[in-house]
């Protein structure tokens, strides 16, 4: 029987899934979705042969995930899927070839706290590797949000979230010494919101 795309994707980000028919992470072999809930993210990476892994501080949403991989996908070990904190990984430097961190990193108490949750997936992932992030910014609505302190905002459509602007996004791109392999793109949710998606390639050190 023929799949439908919901069972070949799932409720996958459309973002992420702009990158799979791009061809983007064809060569990518191990996958970590830092904060991956019940697994929205990772049905085509689960159902291709890619090894997966997923990180989420609800013990719930990380038993859904396993059940997930089980029914998805034969080899792919349940070991894979632990309760965890983004900013504390507990892989090795290097492990990935790609990270997602999808409507995660916006959930940052302080400034300090996105920064270590940022450089956490920074640090697993290798060298060459990709980190796709979908997160909540300012771009666009700056006029119609309420600073809370911390660089947290109340925003119009009654949530409150840490936000990020394009001058935080490219900076963090240098210091990290990343490079964008997509333009910084956002979506305006009819003022309510917006999210911004965020693209970075690691570089390879250079051997002289």
């Amino acid at each position: 029987m023929k799949q439908t795309a919901q069972q070949l994707y799932g409720n996958i980000d459309i973002y992420l899934f702009d990158q799979l028919l791009k061809g983007r992470f064809g060569d990518c072999k191990k996958i970590l979705d830092a904060g991956c809930g019940g697994g929205r993210n990772l049905v085509y990476f689960l159902q291709n042969g890619f090894e997966v892994f997923g990180v989420d501080k609800n013990a719930e949403a990380i038993s859904d995930i396993k059940a997930l991989s089980k029914k998805l996908s034969t080899h792919n070990s349940v070991k894979n899927f632990v309760v965890a904190g983004v900013e504390k990984l507990p892989f090795a430097d290097h492990t990935f070839d790609l990270v997602i961190c999808s409507a995660v990193l916006h959930f940052a108490t302080d400034s300090n706290h996105f920064d270590a949750m940022l450089r956490s997936a920074w640090r697993v992932l290798k060298p060459g590797g990709y980190f796709f992030a979908r997160l909540a910014s300012d771009i666009g609505i700056e006029d119609r949000v309420i600073p809370l302190g911390n660089s947290r905002y109340a925003l119009p459509d009654g949530s409150e979230r840490f936000l990020v602007n394009e001058q935080i996004l490219m900076e963090y791109t240098r210091e990290l010494d990343g490079e964008l392999f997509e333009p910084i793109k956002t979506t305006n949710v009819q003022n309510l919101r917006c999210m911004t998606t965020w693209c970075l390639q690691k570089k390879v050190p250079r051997v002289f």
